[in-house]
């Protein structure tokens, strides 16, 4: 791995922070590195507040968004509130659809078919639409780029909301309202929502109008602050206030849908690490497995008997995903091996029985294991159809738009894409994706990167360091979990691969007399070698808390050494 580490703000300037706020340097660097330079936005980092989100009416086409759904109301129309199989898809028809049931009950929801209807917007949705008397759909996390779609509902008399945070195309589609923040002609000062963000943002307008304020909105964070990490969108602005309170409520209560979930799982107190990797995967399997159905009916459940019923059909599905996902990574990884693709600069794969509802978990798994511009494809009817993942710093988004006159169509972000095309184009696409990025991929991002933050010594780890970084939490891009590098280590003669095939690390550590202190590197099994001997070693860590048989020790979590 690539160890950089980012550059030590000016001393004057940490000197200034360290004396307003009454930390240490370190404490004061690592808010620098994160754009905080003054007591007063040290004071929202640490304390968010509610206050602190924007007007949603400051979004383009907000106000008339609301007024089309108030009419709608007062005409007593059918509202269908339509939205994306995954995670933020799911959780914002959840958001919309349960607000507007609270007061109103002409509303139903929709979530295409993964296999039958694919991504977004769907003429069959559609179709549903128009044969069952509706005549308003709220789109959610989809919608931007249906054009053709958006104007088949127009001529059956059907309107449409688009509430998206994907990138538009150069023509908007010729929706009532199109809310998006990336918008070019959209003002609105933060821009890296997700879908259910926005979701959020249109309940938010719409309860002002009625006079409720961001207090009566709170039982509704849960479902924002689920979708903004499992959209691992920027964990800044507004989305970091939103997961704060989100986890509140998550932790203290949340709807009932969660409260099956986390009684299946049995833990306590939830991080949002937690809610990517334990929560997220079962509202997603939902979709990925079944019917993206399943996880709305879950978290609009009321009844708790009705909910543990629900969680337990969920949970299976997660079981199957998982087993599915093992078995394709292996077939996709023999595949890469077979046709010595490792040895360029993408990695394309292809298998028509793949089951199109993990091909974005396997692409995942392959960018980590080769860290290149990745494709996995499935058949999807007559086409096929494939999930992209990237690599950090490459643009994979921009690098489909290289490839476009090979795609049938495409959508997605930076580093997460998909797509379908004709499978006369699979290899004709495939050279030219690894002739796009050849020639504008930096060789270096080919190599993991680890981010320093700041160099610290053994010494420096105490409790009190420990209690003010838990409150740099919620993490996520934009505001990660600080990255530690220390010098000179030595290992106190007790370092032993733990776990499954010895694949983990565990071990002690002392430097300059200090120490020992305990470290644990998942992963990095085959490592030993480095630590044996009392060879001094350099390491790349987060720092940890430890709980084993009711006490709490500190440790470091190792992320590489040398």
């Amino acid at each position: 791995m690539r160890w950089t580490i980012k550059a030590k703000p000016e001393q004057n300037q940490i000197d200034e922070l360290a004396q307003a706020l009454s930390v240490d340097d370190l404490i004061a660097q690592l808010l620098i590195q994160r754009g905080i330079a003054s007591y007063e936005e040290a004071k929202k980092f640490f304390r968010p507040q509610l206050s602190d989100l924007h007007d949603p009416f400051l979004m383009k086409d907000m106000d008339v968004a609301v007024a089309r759904i108030e009419t709608a109301i007062g005409n007593n129309e059918n509202i269908l509130v339509f939205g994306d199989y995954d995670v933020d898809g799911t959780t914002s028809v959840a958001l919309v659809s349960s607000y507007l049931l609270s007061e109103y009950p002409n509303v139903a929801t929709y979530i295409p078919d993964r296999y039958n209807e694919g991504y977004g917007v769907s003429y069959q949705g559609i179709d549903f639409a128009e044969d069952n008397g509706f005549t308003l759909i709220i789109a959610l996390d989809c919608g931007v780029k249906a054009i053709d779609k958006v104007a088949y509902a127009k001529k059956k008399g059907i309107d449409f909301i688009i509430c998206d945070h994907h990138r538009p195309g150069e023509n908007l589609p010729g929706a009532i309202a199109v809310l998006d923040p990336k918008r070019d002609d959209c003002t609105y000062p933060y821009d890296e929502l997700c879908g259910c963000g926005v979701g959020f943002k249109l309940i938010q307008a719409l309860a002002s109008r009625k006079g409720e304020t961001i207090d009566d909105l709170i039982p509704y964070l849960d479902l924002v602050a689920t979708a903004i990490g499992a959209d691992i969108v920027p964990m800044t602005g507004e989305n970091r206030v939103l997961a704060y309170f989100g986890l509140q409520v998550i932790n203290t209560s949340p709807r009932i849908g969660f409260k099956a979930i986390i009684n299946q799982i049995k833990k306590t107190e939830l991080t949002i690490t937690d809610v990517v990797f334990i929560i997220a995967p079962r509202i997603n399997a939902a979709g990925r497995m079944e019917h993206g159905q399943h996880a709305v009916n879950l978290l609009t459940e009321t009844d708790m008997a009705q909910a543990t019923k629900f969680a337990a059909g969920i949970e299976k599905y997660n079981i199957d995903r998982k087993n599915l996902d093992k078995e394709i990574t292996q077939e996709a990884l023999l595949q890469i091996q077979e046709n010595k693709e490792e040895e360029g600069f993408t990695s394309v794969v292809y298998k028509d029985s793949w089951h199109k509802g993990v091909i974005g978990i396997v692409a995942s798994r392959l960018t980590e294991t080769y860290y290149r511009p990745t494709l996995v494809f499935t058949k999807s009817g007559d086409k096929l159809a494939a999930s992209a993942r990237s690599v950090k710093g490459f643009d994979v988004y921009n690098a489909l738009e290289g490839c476009s006159d090979c795609i049938e169509q495409f959508g997605g972000h930076k580093y997460a894409a998909g797509l379908t095309l004709l499978e006369e184009q699979y290899e004709a696409f495939k050279a030219q994706f690894e002739k796009v990025v050849s020639e504008t991929i930096d060789p270096n991002l080919l190599t993991p990167e680890i981010t320093v933050d700041a160099k610290i010594e053994i010494k420096e780890i105490n409790p009190k360091l420990m209690r003010i970084l838990n409150q740099f939490a919620p993490f996520g891009p934009g505001n990660m979990t600080p990255v530690f590098m220390a010098e000179k280590l030595q290992d106190s003669g007790y370092a032993k691969p733990v776990g499954q095939d010895g694949a983990h690390l565990k071990f002690a550590v002392t430097q300059n007399g200090y120490g020992p202190l305990g470290g644990i590197g998942f992963n990095l099994g085959d490592k030993l070698p480095l630590l044996t001997g009392r060879k001094p070693f350099d390491a790349v860590f987060t720092i940890d808390e430890n709980e084993w048989q009711g006490n709490v020790s500190l440790q470091i979590k190792l992320k590489d050494l040398k």
